[in-house]
């Protein structure tokens, strides 16, 4: 469980509380099933990253787009309802060479142009010869990015390095030497599903 979830539903129980006590207890529930929801949103279960040269998903959700986006990389995206686990890992093991934060705007996350358009972090990796980038991509209601590590922090695949409150989006770029491992459609856990693999050198 994130802490933050629990200062969300201590507060909304706490108002659920006070309405109740003001008026009557029925009005209170709205605010006791909100609490229920935080609680759940903010849930953090275990993962175990898988070994080997491959790259694991930063974000649990469901893949939305894989792209050519020149230079020979390939771009996944994944989109993180309300309902997904909204705690970010990172896809390989290395150092944290760079963070970028970039202001933006709040576009529905599955748009293509939210990609370059919303808030976001740019998060790259260096690790055993490769590097991978990965954005953390604020959503129409998501309006808040926390990333937990600094540059020059080493890292283990599936590591939990931050988290995007509500709907949102990861977008992960791959070089020419990785092969990507999913498809459209294809749902992914963060941490524990592979996006990629090394390619033999």
């Amino acid at each position: 469980m994130v802490v933050t979830g629990i200062y969300y539903a201590g507060g909304l129980a706490a108002g659920g509380l006070f309405i109740s006590w003001l008026t009557h207890p029925a009005l209170g529930m709205p605010f006791y099933i909100l609490a229920a929801f935080c609680l759940y949103f903010f849930r953090d279960p275990e993962r175990v990253a898988p070994e080997g040269p491959v790259a694991v998903s930063p974000a649990d959700g469901k893949v939305v787009s894989v792209k050519q986006v020149g230079d020979g990389q390939t771009r996944v995206s994944v989109f993180l309802s309300v309902f997904d686990v909204h705690v970010n890992r990172t896809p390989i093991s290395g150092r944290i060479a760079s963070v970028e934060y970039k202001p933006g705007r709040f576009l529905v996350a599955l748009r293509e142009d939210a990609s370059d358009a919303n808030e976001q972090n740019t998060i790259t990796v260096e690790g055993e010869g490769t590097r991978v980038v990965f954005k953390q991509i604020a959503g129409l209601i998501a309006r808040r990015i926390i990333f937990y590590k600094k540059p020059g922090d080493q890292v283990r695949a599936g590591d939990r390095v931050g988290l995007i409150r509500f709907g949102s989006r990861v977008d992960v770029f791959f070089g020419p030497d990785w092969q990507v491992a999913v498809r459209l459609g294809d749902r992914v856990r963060a941490g524990a599903t592979i996006l990629a693999r090394r390619r033999s050198a």
